[in-house]
């Protein structure tokens, strides 16, 4: 099991990213051949770092939640190969060892797309290499680039969709506008800036006035957790409601749009993301309020046609529902709020159909969330009919 270090308070780290640091949710120790991660289960009460030193600690660490969000994920898969490449042992051949390794770490969470692009795109690069110093460096290097691409695509996201909020905010006439966003798809789940979270600080770099309707996100609350202290961290007005509030607000007009992230997206323009997405977007289509999806194209799956019949919904412990985490004079506990005795069902995610999804916001710009509109954008991706895209 990977180990775990408590680093910095709480108030340090506020402190140092309110300062204009670039602390990132993963990096290597490139001397000691070990991935650091924040361990984002006890955020926001406890800060902690935990090592990771083999596939199986990254195996664990995104099957527990330690890191999680599609290009987190994606960027720990990586990493995973890399750590692979180290402990290649050379009792047999590399090949397939690497295959295994990979395949391994690809089946940890079955929806998120991201975790298998990233795999693959490492492995492919390591097959048929034959020094191992080499394997090691590259494998490194290609992960840290993957890291780095990802930075850069959020950071473009954010640019691109600051345009939809400034229309919606010279609209007010300078009126505060309040967005909604469900679960966590900030700079924890994507290296920096976030997705849906990357238009909401390029807003407030540009002093628009917004506010955000902060979903708690059960049952393992990122939103309220996570989502709520990135942006008090960041300074950007919120308030944390119950996951069933976000319809009354739409209503009676509190509600001006709503962006969320996603773990995969067909070429078809079908949405998988956290569990009760789904319900936000049929409000806000009765509410007419847009409804945008903020992701990389490393988040689209260009395989697939029809997410509800084609996207795999994965399901954690039910103990993720029946029991909830939080602070009680300064301990993390977690308290059982069901009867003992009455099972619980966890479905992590749902699919939103394409006709909910006003549009999409890329690295490359806005699209209608239309197979012909994705197709315009990403016309080199969505051809490959077989292997990786380009």
């Amino acid at each position: 099991m990977f180990s775990q270090n408590v680093v910095v308070n709480n108030a340090e780290l506020l402190i140092r990213k309110a300062n204009g640091g670039n602390m990132r949710p993963i990096w290597p120790d490139k001397d000691s051949g070990i991935v650091k991660v924040i361990d984002q289960r006890f955020l926001p009460h406890k800060f902690a770092i935990s090592d990771l030193k083999s596939v199986d600690d990254v195996i664990n660490a995104i099957k527990r939640m330690v890191v999680r969000g599609a290009p987190l994920i994606g960027v720990t898969g990586a990493y995973g190969v890399y750590l692979a490449v180290i402990n290649f042992d050379g009792k047999t051949g590399f090949d397939d060892f690497l295959i295994n390794e990979c395949n391994k770490l690809k089946a940890t969470r079955p929806t998120a797309v991201n975790l298998s692009w990233g795999v693959d795109r490492v492995k492919h690069k390591l097959l048929k290499m034959t020094n191992q110093s080499a394997r090691i460096d590259m494998a490194r290097d290609e992960a840290a680039k993957i890291a780095d691409e990802e930075v850069e695509n959020c950071k473009k996201i954010g640019e691109n969709g600051l345009r939809l909020i400034d229309e919606i905010w010279i609209k007010k006439k300078g009126e505060i506008v309040n967005i909604l966003t469900h679960c966590n798809a900030g700079w924890l789940a994507c290296v920096e800036y976030g997705t849906a979270t990357a238009p909401i600080y390029a807003a407030c770099e540009n002093n628009i006035d917004i506010h955000v309707w902060v979903d708690e996100t059960r049952p393992l609350n990122q939103g309220a957790r996570l989502t709520a202290w990135e942006l008090g961290k960041h300074g950007v007005k919120h308030t944390v409601i119950t996951d069933n509030a976000g319809g009354h607000l739409m209503q009676h007009g509190m509600v001006d749009m709503v962006i969320v992230g996603t773990d995969r997206t067909t070429c078809t323009g079908d949405v998988a993301n956290k569990i009760g997405t789904y319900l936000k977007a049929l409000a806000a289509r009765d509410n007419n309020i847009p409804f945008y999806v903020a992701l990389p194209s490393s988040t689209f799956d260009w395989k697939l046609n029809d997410g509800v019949k084609e996207i795999s919904i994965e399901e954690r412990d039910p103990d993720e529902v029946r029991y909830v985490q939080g602070l009680e004079h300064g301990s993390i506990k977690s308290v059982l709020i069901s009867p003992a005795s009455s099972p619980a069902a966890n479905f992590a995610f749902d699919v939103t159909p394409a006709r909910l999804v006003t549009a999409f916001i890329t690295e490359r710009g806005v699209c209608k969330a239309t197979k012909q509109d994705i197709k315009r954008m990403f016309s080199e991706k969505i051809i490959q009919k077989k292997g990786i895209p380009s």
